[in-house]
């Protein structure tokens, strides 16, 4: 996955300028961004301070590692009843 050339503080730090009341296309202008990247963040981040933001990539990494070891140990689940099933 890309990593951001911004960080959590910096994009809620874009979104509060235009919360503020900026235009949304001179603040991406401002900051070398599409359009398209700056709504998404609104989306994403859009009513969040820093801390909530945090928490939330710290819960998307651990919800990540969660997701891979339930598909590991799917796996291993399938390749031993498949090996039980030979031997009888």
């Amino acid at each position: 996955m890309k990593r951001s050339r911004f960080s959590e503080e910096q994009i809620i730090g874009i979104l509060k300028e235009a919360e503020a009341g900026a235009a949304g296309k001179d603040i991406c202008r401002r900051h070398g961004i599409s359009e398209q990247t700056f709504y998404r963040w609104k989306a994403k981040f859009g009513g969040m301070g820093v801390s909530d933001a945090r928490r939330l990539k710290q819960l998307e990494t651990e919800n990540a590692k969660l997701k891979k070891l339930v598909a590991d140990l799917t796996l291993d689940k399938e390749a031993l009843k498949e090996l039980l099933e030979k031997n009888f």
